[in-house]
């Protein structure tokens, strides 16, 4: 499995509002261990989990459920019940198994099917995505049986970059790159995302967030603010609101070492570099 390297030393930071979509806990490409590190060393008023925490699909066909999984599931309730974020769980395709106890509140979490989110400046129409996604929502069997494949093509990009790790070259999302070149994924993309747009505008929002597509963006639709979370098992990205209000993608492996570098830049001594100068 692709990990990253966690060095000792982090600044901490503070967002307004963190957005994390398709962990696909349960699924032998998830990154549970990470997405807990990650949460674990910043600070925000609110956290949107926005779909497809728990791959459902995978646990149902035998995927086993493990401690790292139940640990990210520990931090979320206790920065809940603790009061330091209010944690928003937004049912998606994978985890749709929520639907038996939806809608649900206890505390500072809850689970619901979509959220209108007061942003730093605008209103923001908050859902996973996969009822604007004709296959998962109208022919179940299909998206099920591209599941199947899309499982091995993450099992492929994890030995891909296994192999590249070792020889010290950076991370590639195989499915990514196919998505990029494939004229129908680009097409479905293309009306994904207006349609969320769309349906963001009918909501009386300036802005819609929403996961599914594994494909993080931040970026105008004719208008309106369209933002993607990404994925925990391809691109490993968040998004964050900052407290004056801005947007923007986070990418795990960046973020350590933007964190790393800063933390040394706030405690070598003037004129010290961590570099070799020979």
């Amino acid at each position: 499995m692709q990990t990253f390297a966690k060095p000792r030393l982090y600044m901490t930071t503070h967002y307004r509002t963190v957005v994390l979509s398709d962990l696909h806990l349960g699924a032998a490409a998830s990154l549970a261990k990470e997405v807990t590190h990650f949460l674990k060393h910043l600070r925000c008023d609110t956290l949107i989990l926005n779909g497809d925490i728990v791959d459902g699909w995978q646990l149902r066909r035998g995927a086993k459920w493990k401690k790292q999984h139940s640990r990210f599931f520990r931090h979320i309730l206790k920065l809940a019940l603790n009061r330091k974020s209010r944690v928003i769980y937004i049912r998606g395709n994978h985890d749709d198994f929520l639907e038996e106890i939806m809608p649900f509140e206890f505390a500072n979490f809850s689970i619901r099917y979509y959220y209108i989110h007061q942003g730093k400046h605008d209103r923001y129409f908050v859902t996973h995505g996969d009822i604007f996604d004709p296959v998962t929502g109208h022919f179940k069997w299909m998206a099920k049986l591209g599941d199947v494949g899309y499982t091995f093509l993450l099992w492929l990009n994890r030995h891909f970059n296994n192999f590249r790790e070792k020889r010290g070259l950076p991370y590639y999302s195989i499915s990514s790159a196919i998505k990029a070149k494939v004229k129908g994924a680009v097409n479905f993309i293309s009306s994904f995302e207006i349609e969320l747009a769309s349906m963001a505008r009918s909501r009386n929002c300036k802005g819609v967030i929403c996961g599914h597509i594994h494909q993080p963006a931040n970026k105008s639709i004719y208008g309106i603010h369209y933002l993607n979370s990404g994925d925990w098992v391809e691109t490993l990205s968040a998004l964050a609101e900052t407290h004056e209000g801005e947007w923007k993608i986070i990418y795990y492996h960046d973020w350590i070492k933007e964190t790393t570098n800063a933390l040394l830049d706030t405690i070598l001594p003037n004129g010290v570099t961590t570099e070799n100068n020979g």
